[in-house]
Order: C-alpha cells, then structure tokens, then sequence
C-alpha cells in the first residue's frame, strides 16, 4: 500500500518537521505500507482564506499526479481540508481529510469536542468545517496557539525542553476547553498533532488527546483495505459526482500555464499629433 501525504509546509524551510512527520508516518504504518509525504512552496504562510485556496489547488494537483503515478490513498494532511471534495470528485483513489477523519473519530471519544488549532485566525473556519462534517453542534469552544510552523522546529530537532516547553503550553491553552464542557481535546493541526504523538495516553484532566495525524494514516489504511475488501467507494450523486477527464484535464492546464490570464496595458505611444 502506498499513501500519499500533502502537506501543507515548505520541505526545505521545515526540514526538522517534514523528517519527524516522514519518519512518525512510516513507523506507525502497518507492514507493508509505505508514506511518501510531500511539501508546498511557497507554504501556507500567510494564514487566511486565500493562502488556504492556493495551497489546496496544488494539492489537487499533486492528488490527481499521485493517483497516475500508482498511489493506492491520498491524505490532505492539513487539518482545514480545503478542497477536500473537490479532490475527492477528482480521485477513484480514497481521499482522506485530516480534519474530517479526526473529528469523526473524535465524536466516538466523547460528546463534546475542544480543538486547539496553530493560530486562532482558523478559529472560525473550524466551526464552519465542523457544520460541513455535519459536527457543529458537537463542538464545546476552539481556540488558537498563535503559532508558526518555525516556531516547533526545535522540538521536532530533537530539543527535549523545547518539546516538553510546548507540550506544557498547547496543555494551559486547551484546559480553558474543559471549563466550556469539552471532553475530548483535538490537536487541529498536523504540527501540534506531531507533537504529542510521543506523549503515550495523554489527557488533560479527564480529556483524551486525539492525535490526529495518527487517526489520519489509520483512516487512509481503512479505506484502501475496505475499497480492496468490497469496492466501497464515495458515492457519486450530487455530493461528490466525478469530474469528468475534461474537467480535470481544464484544471490541469490551468496551474500549467506560463503566462498570466490577464496583461498589463501596455504604455501609450505618442503620436506626432500628441493623440496615444
């Protein structure tokens, strides 16, 4: 079985994290399954509505070369999922979301969820996925680590007090969520996902921790196995029909192109009669 991971950060600018998440992926793989993880650049850096629009067209890209070069699963390895269905339109292959998978894998936990998410700018598009996956009303509060993915660099290069240091801080900016009733915590990142997954049982007072790049692969596995098992696949009504090879063909040729849609106008020429 061979899985393809998207995420969402630069593979030279966070090589200590891409290594860790490569090397984390491919050790908790059942035999036999292989993890090829993958980087964006420029990353998602500037967190917002666009910066997610732009990372998720390459995924989409990356999803539909993944699946001709022979992949048997493609996981968007960044929580918000963004182009999740429109990936899974595209794909024969399962396509698996971090967010979606962990929060329904979260709801089988506990009634009320609590995400602590990278920056609290995905505060609110985490409600809007939680309504999407048909869970809003099952989430007790989010809140935001105001992180950058640098910022757990030295942790994922092996600093035991900068990986305890964070460990003690993503614990103080969950504990608020107990107080709003929550009773499962959800790392809603891959990278603070990363980081508790050595941290065996973790809970925050009576509040399981769900590593969500665990439930992620473990999910991607499923699929494959029950789509070999008995062909289960996403159904293709009105939710998710499938693109036809024309549309992925014109989404292609799109992120293909060299030139801009739209030029500049050029400068004026002035005439002897001063007319442009």
């Amino acid at each position: 079985m061979r899985i393809f991971w998207q995420s969402f950060v630069d593979a030279s600018v966070n090589a200590p994290y891409m290594a860790r998440l490569s090397e984390y992926l491919n050790a908790i793989a059942a035999p036999g399954t292989s993890v090829h993880v993958e980087g964006i650049s420029p990353p998602d850096r500037e967190f917002g509505r666009l910066a997610e629009l732009r990372c998720a067209i390459l995924a989409i890209d990356n999803g539909i070369a993944a699946e001709q070069g022979g992949f048997d699963a493609f996981v968007m390895g960044h929580f918000q999922d963004p182009g999740l269905y429109e990936l899974r339109s595209a794909l024969d292959i399962p396509v698996i979301g971090t967010g979606e998978a962990t929060l329904l894998a979260a709801s089988q936990l506990g009634r009320r969820l609590g995400l602590v998410t990278l920056d609290p700018v995905f505060e609110v598009w985490h409600y809007e996925q939680a309504e999407r996956y048909g869970l809003g009303g099952r989430i007790a509060h989010v809140v935001g680590l105001g992180c950058k993915p640098e910022d757990f660099a030295a942790a994922f290069a092996g600093d035991q007090e900068a990986q305890a240091r964070m460990i003690r801080d993503f614990v103080a900016c969950a504990r608020p969520l107990l107080e709003r009733g929550a009773d499962v915590v959800i790392p809603a990142g891959v990278l603070p996902g990363l980081l508790i997954g050595r941290e065996h049982g973790l809970k925050i007072d009576h509040a399981p921790v769900v590593n969500c790049a665990a439930v992620a692969l473990k999910n991607a596995e499923m699929w494959v196995q029950l789509r070999r098992l008995n062909g289960t696949e996403p159904s293709r009504g009105p939710s998710v029909s499938r693109a036809s090879a024309l549309a992925r063909e014109d989404f292609r040729a799109l992120l293909a192109r060299n030139t801009p849609l739209c030029r500049a106008p050029s400068p004026a020429v002035e005439t002897k009669n001063g007319a442009a």
